[in-house]
């Protein structure tokens, strides 16, 4: 392959993975503000019984809300699964069960602003963009499809920039008349949008335009771009929270946090108008001539044909049913997605300041270690992406679901018996390692991955449900870290301890039930998932078999 289009397709490569970048700032901007939410919105309800009624009340419309959208998008996923008699009643179940749950369960709570209402509360607004990352990621094979993939990424960018201005004046762009904190949710729902496209079509984007060999490098590159958005926006709030006194940083200094993702935001616009719609979805949409050319301008004129036929073939089947490929498929993608999340690496990266200062560290000192956290984060990261096409992706991802497992039961450990410190410290940064060498950046390339070309939406079902557990994970860690009886019982441990089984758990699951792709084109892939007469194994039949041995 000629210099040039190496070049060509890393730059490309690049400004796709800026939405990996605004997927890590947007979610982890809120890591610097957890403290001055809580002490702005949070706290001076319990002063003003009438206020505090009133946000309660929005709060379980609000949170009602949300969650008849997420069955929705449930519901309509069912539809593409299953035939109408199973969908209908698939639907109807799910909605009879998740309506007696959601009435006895919440809404039925009285309006009071209770401790536990209040913790419920703080974690939803802390967690808030993440049901708008469901939602995004739901609709991103529908606008993945209908648009294209760099389309899609410019609309993601729009969010983006909308949601930051939003969500650092929500007082003053409350269109919708309502309490200021739900103000603020409404805007960090509209990022959370855009974090949940650019989440499914930066993956896709770079896996359709990378050659199989350095697929998996480019793959990771997004994982990269999403951890340094990270540590970028973790400097950004220490600076700006740098010698402020407590009050500023209440009252001021998490707007400029919030505010300060507008200036990433210019740049992943502006620069998407100069990178290729991706050949697999021009030759979807008929544009053959379109697809030649970029397709030349990657893998210059001599290796063009051969890539040109051989997408070609994948798209005989461009309309097919979801579960053409077996249900295997669809679950092993959502279980990657959950195992992702319910090993608790969001806890980390949102909480992080407030779990320095759980330790005894000052404003300033538990930013500094969150930085630190993210150092570590990028430097793993960085590990991964060099490993990741020659060890595989199954060994990585099994060696970093037993590191995190580990050090989760050691980090639960040392708050149970009292003795936090340096190896508290050590133990969060020995799991920040191992995910970031594994589950961080080799989860998103098997996702890109996996999912054929002619059933490539359905990837948005193992997006969503990334975001639904990482919601899960994130909404209920201060109600498990601040309830009085588990406090009392295992000193702030026990959450920690799940996240420490649920490793464990992902190691099986991937040892067992998840097929190494590494080195193997999109097509070949592909082959896996198909159902071949005994007498008549593939290549890759063959090769999958001798791996099990």
């Amino acid at each position: 392959m000629k210099k040039q289009n190496n070049f060509y397709i890393y730059g490309i490569t690049l400004v796709a993975t800026l939405g990996g970048l605004l997927f890590g700032y947007d979610t982890a901007v809120v890591s610097g503000t957890t403290a001055a939410l809580d002490n702005f919105f949070i706290r001076p309800l319990f002063e003003n019984v009438a206020a505090a009624q009133s946000v309660v009340l929005q709060y379980k419309v609000i949170v009602s809300l949300c969650l008849a959208i997420i069955a929705g998008l449930t519901i309509n996923f069912f539809f593409k699964l299953f035939n109408l008699r199973k969908a209908l009643i698939t639907s109807v179940l799910f909605l009879v069960v998740g309506v007696a749950v959601w009435f006895s369960q919440f809404w039925v709570q009285p309006e009071a602003l209770t401790p536990t209402m209040a913790s419920s509360i703080k974690g939803f607004v802390i967690s808030s963009a993440l049901v708008g990352c469901i939602i995004g990621g739901a609709w991103g094979g529908q606008i993945s499809s209908a648009i294209g993939r760099k389309n899609g990424l410019i609309i993601a960018a729009l969010l983006f920039t909308v949601s930051a201005i939003g969500s650092a004046l929500p007082d003053k762009l409350n269109f919708l008349g309502v309490e200021m904190v739900s103000s603020l949710i409404f805007y960090r729902i509209i990022g959370g949008i855009g974090v949940g496209i650019a989440s499914m079509l930066s993956p896709v984007y770079i896996a359709e335009v990378a050659p199989a060999h350095i697929r998996g490098k480019l793959v990771s590159f997004n994982q990269f771009a999403i951890i340094f958005g990270m540590l970028i926006v973790y400097f950004v709030n220490y600076f700006i929270a740098r010698g402020g006194s407590s009050e500023w940083i209440d009252t001021i200094g998490w707007r400029w946090m919030f505010a300060s993702e507008t200036i990433p935001c210019v740049l992943f616009l502006s620069l998407l108008f100069f990178v290729p719609k991706t050949p697999r979805y021009l030759l979807l949409k008929g544009k053959d001539e379109e697809s030649r050319k970029v397709l030349t301008n990657l893998y210059g004129e001599k290796e063009m044909e051969i890539e040109y036929k051989s997408i070609r073939k994948s798209l005989i089947e461009k309309n097919a049913p979801w579960l053409s490929f077996g249900s295997a498929l669809i679950v092993i993608g959502i279980l990657l997605s959950f195992f992702q999340q319910a090993v608790g690496i969001n806890v980390v990266l949102y909480y992080a300041p407030e779990i320095f200062r759980t330790m005894g560290a000052g404003n300033d000192a538990a930013l500094m270690q969150t930085i630190i956290v993210g150092i570590i984060n990028l430097s793993f990261t960085v590990v991964a992406i060099m490993t990741v096409d020659r060890f595989g992706r199954k060994p990585l991802m099994i060696i970093g679901a037993l590191g995190m497992a580990v050090s989760m039961f050691f980090l639960g450990m040392t708050f149970y018996m009292g003795s936090v410190g340096l190896f508290t410290l050590i133990c969060m940064l020995l799991y920040t390692a191992s995910f970031a060498m594994s589950w961080g950046p080799v989860c998103w390339v098997l996702l890109a991955e996996i999912f054929p070309n002619s059933i490539r939406g359905a990837l948005s079902i193992a997006v969503a449900a990334q975001w639904l557990s990482n919601l899960i994970v994130s909404w209920t860690f201060p109600m498990l870290n601040d309830n009085a009886a588990l406090t009392a019982s295992f000193n702030h441990g026990f959450a920690y301890w799940i996240y420490g089984v649920m490793g464990i758990l992902a190691a099986v699951f991937v040892w067992k039930w998840v097929p190494e792709t590494k080195g193997r084109t999109l097509e070949e892939i592909e082959q896996i998932w198909k159902r071949k007469p005994a007498s008549e194994p593939s290549r890759v039949d063959l090769v999958e078999a001798e791996a099990t041995k």
